[in-house]
């Protein structure tokens, strides 16, 4: 690696993907607040992701649901409102 390219805190972190439980060690500038063990045993620092190539429907090739704001439950709730409407018309 060329010397004075990259920053000072640049270092070996290890991302987990908190959907699959896969961790990957990568070098990064990323702030973290935990420490975990790696697959050689060592420390480093973690840093939880949601979404990696382990979990992505492009890489696996199955179709999942990834909810983080309940975005979900509320369209279904309008859609059972509107529903209900359309029942009252009638």
């Amino acid at each position: 690696m060329k010397k004075d390219i990259h920053p000072d805190n640049y270092r070996p972190v290890l991302f987990t993907d908190s959907g699959s439980g896969e961790s990957f060690l990568i070098g990064s500038t990323v702030k973290t607040e935990k420490v975990e063990k790696g697959p050689d045993g060592k420390e480093y620092p973690s840093y939880s992701i949601e979404v990696s190539s382990a979990s992505h429907p492009f890489y696996t090739g199955k179709e999942t649901v990834i909810d983080t704001a309940g975005r979900v439950e509320k369209f279904k709730a309008r859609q059972k409102a509107a529903e209900h409407k359309r029942t009252l018309k009638k």
